[in-house]
């Protein structure tokens, strides 16, 4: 059976042109811890939407990620699914963010 994708969206401004490629890889990282901790985890077989417009000296944009509930201890331990496939979180990385936690 497959699972329901949802989107996360994420909507701001940039103001300098300069930050864009930057910021979307951290908005996108940002959106991807917030939706662990709802239970989710992105859909790696699907791009994320970036779209950017051009306004009274600021860019203003609209970010979506996609992903599927697979419940939230699940999700600390998988970094995204690719055609319902679990792409697991490497060991190392999983013993660092519970060091952080503690």
């Amino acid at each position: 059976m497959h699972k329901r994708i949802k989107r996360f969206e994420l909507v701001g401004v940039i103001a300098d042109d300069s930050f864009i490629s930057r910021m979307k890889e951290q908005y996108i990282k940002l959106i991807c811890e917030l939706m662990k901790d709802e239970g989710y985890v992105q859909r790696i077989d699907i791009d994320p939407d970036w779209s950017l417009s051009y306004e009274d000296n600021h860019y203003n944009f609209i970010l979506s990620v996609y992903g599927s509930y697979i419940g939230k201890r699940e999700a600390a331990c998988i970094d995204g699914l690719d055609k319902n496939r679990p792409i697991y979180t490497p060991q190392n990385k999983l013993s660092e963010s519970f060091k952080t936690q503690v």
